[in-house]
């Protein structure tokens, strides 16, 4: 008895009636018991010009729609828009958190936990693993609740009464170098009145800036206390829910990083896929080693220079090492965003006695070359790979953009920019058989059919007319020499 038949399970997607019915014309895939599909009967009607020419007036007609949509009520897509982030973004919050937290567990669940499961014979090895993640995304749950306590209580306790004494004190400050350039100045008058006076309408300036702008950012703050406080609120609700969400993800995140790959080979072909995922790859890689990197990166030179200034007695510590810290995010120029400022600072509390001004200059200077050339290539895992150059304009350009937040994520998102088109680059240098390699244009006078390269031609050299100086020295000096020959 032949039982083929029951390992063939017929699947119609089309159509109602007897599937066996063959004057009906529908898609039919044919499976083993195992799911897999063993031949495909495309419909003849898809095959049809007169069906592909109506989809594709149909799919046109759609596209003209969406275009006038967007063209003549743009206000109400962006409304909408608007509304599904608003609502979504709970959602949002969780994925960037789970991004950001993502290296953490990876450490402690590679390196800590599962090993330490491992030596533990009790437990069942299916088991070990999902044991090594719930407990890592524990120790990040208790880190993150006492991450954001230690940042209340230093903004409560440190850096708000900082900025509030350098507020009230900035008259104070700005006599101080009234005094310190009057006496640097005392021997020569003319120039004293004349500094002293653009000095005082200076300080005349600064006082009422800092003064109306503390008034304003506080009294902005109490309204939005008093009348965003629901906002709030909500905007807090929104944070816990992010950070339950992201919790969810780090779990199963190797699922979710699967379903988006099988999306991905299901939709496009092969090698669209491949380099779909490649370049999703190299992004992830350059983007988490950079801000991972960074972050941790700024923290421990926040600590350092928290130390330093402790141990050189200089004012404010606290809020200068976390000036230095966050501005050293910044490539390039965030040392000296951080530098500078903190500087003035220190130089304005005692102006007369600018040793501890000096002294911290030159200990950021230390401290910067230490992390330049020893602690930043140590922590961050992947160099972006631009010179710098590309590194200096890619902060000019986002920062122009995006202001602060630009100068922060310039360097990478131009690092994957610059990555993919000096892969395309190269992959139409291949199909056209010429060098890739930016060394191999060095010398390139042409390039042949072939690919061969032809070298940069010599310069020929025109003969030089003789300057009348030299052929005036050159005319005396024949002279002598037939006067010399004559004798």
């Amino acid at each position: 008895m032949n039982f083929s038949l029951f390992d063939d399970i017929i699947i119609e997607f089309a159509g109602e009636g007897n599937p066996m019915d063959d004057n009906k014309e529908k898609d039919v895939f044919t499976t083993n018991a195992d799911g897999r599909i063993r031949n495909q009967k495309r419909n003849p009607r898809l095959n049809n010009n007169y069906y592909k020419w109506g989809l594709t007036v149909f799919l046109t007609f759609l596209a003209c729609m969406f275009a006038f949509y967007i063209l003549f009520y743009n206000a109400q897509l962006r409304a909408g828009i608007n509304r599904i982030n608003k609502i979504l973004s709970p959602v949002y919050v969780g994925f960037i958190i789970a991004y950001l937290f993502s290296p953490l567990l990876n450490m402690l669940e590679n390196k800590v936990m599962y090993p330490l499961y491992k030596k533990i014979k009790f437990i069942k090895d299916e088991n070990k693993m999902p044991l090594a993640r719930g407990t890592s995304i524990i120790v990040i749950i208790i880190f993150s609740f006492f991450l954001v306590y230690a940042i209340v209580q230093i903004m409560l306790k440190q850096v708000i009464p900082s900025l509030l004494s350098i507020v009230s004190n900035i008259s104070i400050y700005l006599d101080n170098l009234t005094k310190w350039a009057n006496k640097l100045l005392q021997d020569n008058p003319d120039l004293n009145s004349f500094v002293m006076k653009d000095l005082n309408r200076f300080s005349d300036d600064i006082e009422l800036w800092v003064n109306e702008k503390f008034r304003s950012v506080t009294a902005n703050v109490v309204t939005s206390l008093s009348q965003g406080f629901l906002e709030f609120l909500l905007k807090l609700w929104n944070f816990i829910i992010g950070f339950i969400i992201s919790i969810y993800v780090l779990w199963s995140k190797e699922r979710h990083v699967a379903r988006s790959k099988k999306i991905v080979y299901a939709t496009f072909s092969r090698e669209t896929a491949n380099a779909i995922v490649e370049a999703f790859r190299y992004t992830h890689r350059t983007f988490i080693g950079f801000f991972f990197g960074k972050i941790v990166d700024s923290i421990i030179i926040g600590l350092i220079c928290f130390i330093g200034c402790t141990i050189m007695q200089i004012p404010y510590a606290i809020l200068i090492s976390i000036i230095v810290g966050v501005t050293n995010i910044i490539p390039f120029f965030g040392p000296y965003f951080g530098a500078i400022p903190s500087t003035i600072l220190i130089f304005a509390f005692d102006p007369l006695h600018p040793g501890k001004a000096l002294a911290f200059m030159i200990f950021i200077v230390i401290l910067q070359q230490f992390d330049g050339n020893w602690l930043g290539p140590r922590i961050l895992s992947t160099s972006t790979g631009l010179s710098g150059f590309w590194i200096i304009f890619s902060i000019t350009l986002f920062g122009g953009l995006f202001k602060v937040f630009g100068m922060v994520i310039g360097v990478p998102v131009f690092a994957v920019l610059y990555a993919g088109f000096r892969q395309f680059n190269r992959n139409r240098l291949k199909k056209k058989g010429y060098p890739y390699k930016t060394n191999d244009y060095m010398d390139v006078g042409t390039i042949n059919e072939d690919g061969t390269v032809n070298p940069i031609p010599p310069v020929e050299k025109r003969p030089q007319k003789e300057g009348f100086i030299s052929a005036m020295i050159t005319r005396n000096k024949n002279k002598k020499d037939k006067k010399s020959q004559d004798k």
